[in-house]
């Protein structure tokens, strides 16, 4: 007589529970990734530099500004760094873009004060995840920071024009903005 054969079978219990785990853990390693993929903008927004003294509605830049606009190509103008340059219509501003521009070989985009804010979404919209420098009034910067935030800018004094507001803006999530002294 022979001995009968043990048979076990195993009995997949926690098999379920297992694929469940790698298949959330596969999902979120996929959500992380494209999360993580996804561009973040980085928006210089710049007040032109001090003015020439004088009594004309438009007023050229001082020495001392030049000297801060050369400072800022200096800054900015490493190759690759800033993708595109926006300046409002003053000369002041035109005046403070210029050295970078031309280090950069980019020819600036002019805009009107009263824009500022659909150049924002624009400027948003044909450079994601680039990095742009925007030279304007504080008008206009105001409009830009808070289409670009959704929240109004900290209250600046008519004579820090040493200010430089930086804003990045993510492809999910808030906008987040700095704000240093130059």
């Amino acid at each position: 007589m022979q001995a009968p054969g043990i048979t076990r079978y195993r009995r997949p219990f926690l098999a379920p529970l297992w694929v469940s785990l790698c298949g959330l853990v596969l999902v979120a390693a996929l959500a992380w990734a494209f999360y993580r993929s996804g561009p973040t903008t980085v928006i210089f927004l710049i007040r032109p530099v001090e003015a020439a003294p004088g009594t004309i509605d438009d007023p050229p830049l001082a020495p001392e500004g030049e000297a801060r606009a050369s400072r800022l190509a200096q800054m900015f103008g490493v190759s690759g760094g800033v993708d595109a340059i926006y300046e409002t219509r003053d000369r002041r501003s035109a005046q403070t873009a210029a050295p970078l521009a031309e280090r950069l070989h980019r020819a600036p985009v002019v805009f009107a004060s009263d824009d500022a804010a659909t150049v924002a979404a624009r400027a948003l919209r044909e450079h994601s995840g680039g990095t742009l420098l925007v030279v304007g009034t504080g008008a206009a910067l105001a409009q830009m920071v808070r289409q670009l935030t959704g929240a109004a800018p900290p209250a600046a004094v008519p004579d820090e024009s040493d200010l430089l507001y930086v804003v990045s803006v993510p492809r999910f999530g808030r906008a987040h903005l700095v704000r240093l002294r130059i």
